[in-house]
């Protein structure tokens, strides 16, 4: 055994080692590439690696926040950020407008930020407890979107603007440590980030409440059965958790203002700091708490030394992040337990819609309703532009429509049949637009050839982005893909850093060098016949070996795999397909718009193209459709009122009352109907009727129990007559001698 082996052997360095190994390592990288990258010296900047662990440190308490949440409830809490802005809007406004004392504005917004996170956990979330943990991470996106739309409406009520919260510092003080002026609001938190972060370690060991979660965090079902109360320290925990995003980000205000949010709930800087709450994690398996601080220490130094050599520019953070978490997936052990595997199974849980019955498939009415329905459908979409209110403006708004739902299919195909949880399918879209606009604009190729161009472009970056899924599922796979497009959209596919991508005016060539593009109704035709070319083929991959494949592998990998299925080569063409049509939906959105704008690609349009999948329904083809129609075109064509169904609250209205989607809902509605159906044609359809004997009127167990008491007891006296005055048995084929009763031949009459 080698000295190396040995030393990692020892219990004492290994417990060390899980705990601050990623922070090392990390730390480590910084002082090798800082003068290979640079050209500086790693020690002649010691005030730039202070300023990083102040922030890091006001980053572990949102990346603990995070964690705890995970533990109790095994899902990622996109809010969480959000659980801490609201309150921290509201302590300011206390102190800017209402000239109250800094102390006491900081105790009323981590009262206020206490309360908020057990409302939440009580209204909100309490309500998908028995959901799949996909649903209700889609939850949390939706309580993000309304706490930062709160955020921005608290200022109104002292009559300010959100963006006029001016920063807050107690008391004047500077200490310069090169080459950075340390402030008040530095020293501050670097004095109270470290003690919530020893309260937090205090309170899960050594008390009651806090042991308690812990159990409940490992094993729910089991604690519940010992008398845990599993809800209640649920709530102890979003309100911990609420509490500690608070405290990070009013101390960060004071540092460097509050985030700005926009009006869709979400902005750029709230997105960083996702990331790097979601690196650390990563980095510390989601559960190791005192890894993830150090982690997220760490990374707050990464960031500072990053952005201070790139004049203040953050996109160049966001590339490193991503490969951070590459490199700490491949390096981490695959987890095998049965709580991992339980864990990630919960993310791919999804109510799989069955198709029309066989015995029902050739009733006529049936086959009216089916066909006629389609019909219906197809003809009004093709007449969709005659229509009066169809204008130019809200054609355009259509096809993008069309190329949405297209976007909503790849994530079915996903997310919904393989259980691979991609949240950033819109970088895989930004790749095909970028790649599909170089091949009309740039080279003066014909659509057509563009279209399977930046399809394959998409397929190869999906392929590349889903290689840890060979080794991860679930969470760590969600953080993978929307690292990525968080990348992809500020650095990989934006115009400032790389000169390929195409800039200005894009001019939609003729089709096959005839058919004329120009005309809003030309193109919206064109899209429309694009989605039903890829319903024909998604269709018949479901009904394929493929798509038998794929589910499969969604129920149970395991079992898969013994049953000789390649595991590694069909996650690899899941993520090929869904990136084939991904990309696709991107070359014709980039025509629709005829221009190429980054931000339409970024972390806020995957978060609202998934959730409006998971809204639509990730069990069948339809709940892309319905999603986009839902999210996008409701946001876009409804007025007044009727906005709020798309919106934060609507998706939350509907997950609560459709946890399969709008997509289940209606399927559901059809197999109301066709149990109608059978019925009145007296069909026996199992898959339907599974439950039901008959299709007569149901009767009543107790209408006829008086008739047949007084059977049971006749039979019973007339047995008892026959056992105490035997009759000869006679035989029934020829006369002869009586025969006397047997044992058997009693037991026999008996019975």
């Amino acid at each position: 055994m080698s000295a190396e082996t040995s030393l990692l052997a020892n219990p004492t360095v290994k417990k060390i080692w899980n705990v601050g190994g990623p922070a090392i390592v990390i730390m480590l990288g910084v002082l090798i590439a800082q003068p290979l990258l640079y050209h500086t010296s790693p020690f002649g900047s010691p005030g730039l690696y202070l300023y990083g662990i102040i922030l890091g440190l006001l980053g572990a308490l949102v990346a603990l926040g995070m964690a705890l949440i995970y533990r109790a409830n095994r899902i990622l809490n996109f809010a969480q950020g959000e659980l801490g802005l609201a309150p921290t809007v509201f302590a300011l406004s206390l102190i800017n407008y209402s000239s109250m004392p800094y102390i006491v504005g900081l105790g009323a917004g981590l009262i206020s930020a206490v309360v908020l996170g057990g409302l939440i956990e009580f209204l909100v979330i309490r309500r998908f407890f028995k959901a799949p943990r996909l649903i209700l991470t889609v939850a949390t996106i939706g309580v993000a979107q309304l706490l930062a739309l709160g955020a921005l409406a608290l200022p109104a009520l002292w009559g300010q603007s959100p963006i006029s919260q001016p920063q807050v510092v107690p008391f004047d003080m500077q200490l310069f440590v090169s080459p950075i002026t340390f402030s008040a609001a530095h020293i501050i938190a670097l004095v109270i980030a470290p003690l919530a972060l020893v309260a937090v370690a205090v309170f899960l060991r050594r008390t009651n409440v806090g042991i308690a979660v812990r159990a409940a965090a490992e094993r729910s079902d089991r604690a519940s059965l010992l008398g845990v109360p599993v809800k209640r320290l649920q709530t102890v925990v979003w309100c911990t958790a609420a509490g500690l995003s608070f405290i990070g980000v009013f101390l960060k205000a004071g540092i460097s203002g509050v985030p700005l949010v926009s009006n869709q709930g979400f902005g750029a800087t709230s997105f960083g700091a996702l990331l790097a709450a979601l690196t650390a994690l990563t980095l510390g398996k989601f559960t190791n708490l005192p890894s993830i601080a150090l982690s997220a220490v760490a990374l707050g130094v990464v960031e500072q030394v990053v952005v201070w050599n790139n004049g203040e520019n953050p996109a160049f953070v966001y590339p490193v992040y991503a490969v951070i978490i590459l490199v700490g997936l491949a390096l981490q052990k695959t987890g095998q337990s049965r709580t991992e595997h339980d864990s990630a199974s919960t993310w791919q849980a999804t109510d799989e819609v069955r198709p029309i019955p066989r015995e029902l498939r050739r009733v006529p009415e049936v086959l009216v309703v089916k066909w006629g329905g389609l019909a219906l459908i197809a003809f009004l979409a093709y007449r969709l532009p005659t229509i009066e209110y169809m204008d130019s403006g809200n054609l355009l708004k259509a096809s993008a429509v069309l190329c949405f739902a297209m976007v909503g299919i790849s994530i079915i195909m996903l997310t919904g049949w393989a259980g691979q949880v991609s949240l950033g399918q819109m970088g895989f879209v930004g790749v095909g637009a970028a790649v599909g606009a170089v091949v009309t604009k740039s080279w003066g190729y014909d659509l057509m050839i563009a279209l399977p161009i930046a399809g394959i472009a998409g397929a190869f970056v999906a392929v590349i982005v889903g290689l840890p899924a060979l080794r991860v599922r679930g969470l760590f796979l969600a953080v993978t893909t929307l690292a990525f497009t968080i990348t992809a959209s500020n650095y990989l596919l934006n115009p400032k850093y790389f000169a390929w991508i195409p800039q200005g005016f894009i001019e939609r060539p003729p089709l096959f060098g005839k058919l004329d593009l120009s005309s809003e109704p030309s193109m919206y035709h064109l899209c429309l016949a694009m989605l039903v070319l890829v319903i024909l083929g998604v269709t018949g991959i479901r009904q394929s070996r493929t798509g038998r494949v794929l589910l499969a592998l969604r129920e149970n990998e395991r079992g898969a795999q013994a049953f000789g299925v390649n595991i590694v080569r069909t996650k690899l063409l899941a993520f090929a397909m869904s990136g084939f049509l991904a990309a696709v939906a991107g070359c014709l959105l980039v025509h629709v718009n005829q221009r190429f704008t980054v931000d339409q690609y970024g972390a806020t349009a995957s978060f609202a193209a998934f959730t409006s999948t998971v809204v639509g329904g990730l069990g069948s083809l339809t709940g892309g459709i319905i999603g986009a129609i839902f999210s996008r075109g409701g946001s876009w064509f409804l007025q007044g009122n009727w906005q709020l169904l798309p919106s934060a609250a609507g998706v939350l209205v509907v997950l609560l009352v459709f946890p399969s989607g709008l997509g289940g809902m209606v399927y559901r509605l059809r197999d109301l109907w066709l149990r109608s159906v059978a019925r009145r044609n007296a069909i026996v359809v199992p898959s339907l009727l599974a439950d039901v004997g008959n299709f007569q009127e149901p009767v009543d167990p107790l209408e006829h129990a008086e008739e047949t008491v007084e059977a049971v007891v006749e039979a019973q006296h007339e047995t008892e007559g026959a056992l105490d005055d035997p009759q000869p048995v006679l035989s029934s084929t020829s006369p002869g001698p009586a025969r006397q009763p047997t044992d058997a031949g009693v037991e026999g009459g008996a019975s």
